[in-house]
C-alpha cells in the first residue's frame, strides 16, 4: 500500500471519529482552551500574597496595584472561563481573556522569552479560533454596532487562528543531530505546515492533538514532583496551557479550516 492509500484510510477513521464526536467535540475542546484560564484563576487565589510581591516587587508599583492586578487576572479570567462554557457573551469573554494574555505577557516579562511568547501567541490562536466559532451566525458583537461576523472576516480570523496555534509546535522542535528527534522534527513540521496551509486540516489537526498529548503526559508531569517544589508550578503551568491549545486544534477541527484554506480551494 502506497502512501496514498495510507493517507485515505487515516482521512476515512478521522471523519468517523468525527461523526462519532461530533455532538461531543466543541464541548471538550471549550474545556479544554479554557483549562489554563481556569486553573491560572484559581492559582491566584491561592497564591495571593506571592502573586502581588512579586508584581509589586517586578514593577515597584506599590501594593495596592499589585494587589488590583491579581484581582483583575482572578475575576477576569473564572469569569471568561464560566462564560465561554455556558456558550454566553462569548465574544466579550474572548476579548477579555485575549486582555488577560497580554496584560500577563508584559507584566511577567514574557515579551523578552521567545519560547513563552510563543505559546502565549498560540493560545490567542486558539481564543480567535474561539470568537470567530462565537460569529458564525454573523449577530453583533455589541448592540448597535456592526456586526464583524461577516463570511470574510470569519475566514481570515481562523485563518489567523490556524498560524497562531503552529506556533506551540515549533517550541518543541529539537534540532538535535540523532535519528529520534530528526524524524519528530520532521513530522512536526510537516503537519505544522498542513495545518497553517489548510491542507488535510482535520487530519494534521488530529494527529497533532495526539501527539501534543502525549507529549504533554510525559514532559509536564507535574503530579510527580513534590508540591513545594517551584518544578511543580512550573511543569502545571505548562500543562494547563498546552491543554489549551489542544482545545483550539481540537476547536479547529469540529470548525474546520475556513475559506482560507487549501482544503476551501479544493472544492471550488
Amino acid at each position: 500500500m502506497g502512501p496514498d492509500g495510507i493517507v485515505g484510510i487515516a482521512e476515512d477513521a478521522a471523519e468517523k471519529f468525527l461523526r462519532v464526536t461530533k455532538h461531543y467535540l466543541p464541548h471538550v475542546a471549550h474545556l479544554c482552551l479554557v483549562s489554563t484560564f481556569l486553573e491560572d484563576g484559581i492559582r491566584m487565589w491561592f497564591q495571593w500574597k506571592d502573586q502581588r510581591d512579586y508584581i509589586e516587587t517586578s514593577w515597584q508599583c506599590g501594593a495596592a496595584l499589585a494587589n488590583l492586578f491579581v484581582l483583575i487576572n482572578l475575576l477576569g479570567q473564572l469569569a471568561g472561563c464560566i462564560l465561554v462554557l455556558s456558550r454566553r457573551f462569548v465574544p466579550q469573554a474572548c476579548i477579555g481573556l485575549f486582555v488577560i494574555v497580554a496584560l500577563q505577557t508584559v507584566a511577567y516579562s514574557i515579551l523578552w522569552d521567545v519560547k513563552f511568547l510563543m505559546r502565549n501567541l498560540a493560545l490567542s490562536g486558539g481564543l480567535l479560533l474561539l470568537l470567530s466559532e462565537s460569529h458564525s451566525d454573523g449577530r453583533s458583537m455589541f448592540a448597535g454596532v456592526p456586526s464583524v461576523g461577516t463570511p470574510g472576516l470569519r475566514q481570515y480570523m481562523q485563518l489567523g487562528g490556524r498560524l497562531l496555534l503552529v506556533l506551540m509546535f515549533m517550541t518543541l522542535l529539537h534540532f538535535e543531530a540523532n535519528a529520534i528527534s530528526l524524524v519528530q522534527d520532521l513530522v512536526g513540521t510537516v503537519l505544522i505546515l498542513l495545518v497553517a496551509l489548510g491542507y488535510k486540516t482535520k487530519l494534521a489537526a488530529l494527529t497533532l492533538v495526539f501527539w501534543l498529548s502525549v507529549l504533554n503526559l510525559y514532559l509536564n508531569a507535574f503530579w510527580a514532583v513534590p508540591a513545594y517544589k517551584p518544578l511543580h508550578d512550573f511543569l502545571k503551568y505548562d500543562f494547563f496551557q498546552t491543554l489549551s491549545v489542544t482545545g483550539g486544534l481540537l476547536l479547529l477541527v469540529a470548525l474546520g479550516p475556513g475559506g482560507v484554506s487549501m482544503d476551501a480551494k479544493k472544492k471550488w
